[in-house]
């Protein structure tokens, strides 16, 4: 990767609050146009880390680039170049539509503010509605409204913080698609979730966990990496076997997925070895396949300690 395809190069950031390390020693390299996706439970550190990152807030430790600029010494320059969606809709409520974005936009200084309002609605399908209270707008159009008053100013990079939450399936999946479009302009964007089918739209994923980082790499690479084999079995008596297979050290994982059971382990000959005697069992079916980002996820969340104190 060349210097002109990195948009970030951190080392070592750390973020201290209290006597708690809220992220601990974090590294991380972004290419251009990626969607870069950040994974942990709540609490886990992933909006800190985000923010550090992109010199949104100063670490305790560490050092990097984002941009090109010094994420300590330069984070007014980066900031001008960032888009950054919260969670919860941030935007004004007693506000219309058009002013919201008109006020985004003057804040930016974005050139002739007008006509790129106007034409932010209009991309939007909002231009009819422009008159509307942002406050009595549906999740989903909300969501929409928030994502193009971040972008109204072309930020280079756009920072979303659990961006679809309490929005209905539909609305997500236009969303991530209005995400891959940015990308493929060239835009890099930073997302966390704790959604796994929202994961696995994103190129490269970091799992964030107590602080620390558990793992980072494409996406399609993460269950690899982990090392797991997988079992996954259907039909009766699956909380018997689970509560069977609880007991025998050569299983390291038991997760129901909806009406399957998938058990799994990374010694494969000694998983096949502890799930053999119920292969045959009647009304019951088994069949081995790859590990997914869930299953990688339950796995490294089992090997870390929780810093909380």
């Amino acid at each position: 990767m060349t210097h002109q395809d990195t948009v970030i190069d951190v080392r070592g950031l750390t973020k201290i609050y209290g006597n708690r390390k809220v992220v601990d020693n974090f590294n991380l390299i972004v290419p251009k146009g990626a969607v870069y996706g950040f994974v942990g439970p709540n609490g886990s550190g992933k909006t800190t880390t985000i923010r550090m990152v992109c010199g949104l807030l100063t670490p305790n430790a560490g050092s990097g680039t984002c941009l090109g600029w010094d994420v300590i010494t330069q984070s007014e320059k980066i900031k001008t170049e960032v888009g950054y969606m919260t969670q919860k809709f941030s935007l004004w409520e007693d506000m219309t539509i058009r002013e919201n974005l008109d006020f985004v936009a003057m804040m930016y200084k974005v050139p002739e503010h007008k006509r790129r309002v106007s034409e932010a609605l209009e991309n939007l399908g909002l231009s009819a509605r422009s008159h509307q209270l942002a406050g009595t707008l549906s999740g989903g159009w909300k969501q929409r409204l928030a994502l193009t008053a971040c972008m109204i100013h072309d930020p280079q990079l756009l920072l979303l913080d659990e961006p679809t939450a309490g929005v209905d399936p539909k609305a997500r999946r236009e969303f991530w698609e209005s995400i891959h479009d940015l990308a493929d302009s060239g835009v890099t964007i930073l997302v966390s979730t704790h959604y796994m089918d929202e994961a696995e739209q994103c190129d490269f994923i970091a799992y964030i966990a107590y602080g620390k980082k558990l793992i980072d790499a494409p996406s399609t690479e993460i269950a690899t990496r982990v090392g797991l084999h997988t079992w996954r079995a259907e039909g009766e008596g699956l909380q018997e076997i689970a509560r069977m297979l609880k007991k025998d050290s050569r299983v390291e994982q038991i997760a129901r997925f909806g009406t399957a059971l998938h058990v799994s382990g990374r010694d494969e000959a000694a998983l096949q070895a502890a799930i053999t005697p119920w292969l045959n069992k009647p009304g019951l079916s088994w069949h081995a396949q790859k590990p997914g980002l869930e299953e990688a996820f339950i796995h490294l969340m089992g090997e870390t300690e929780d810093n909380y104190q």
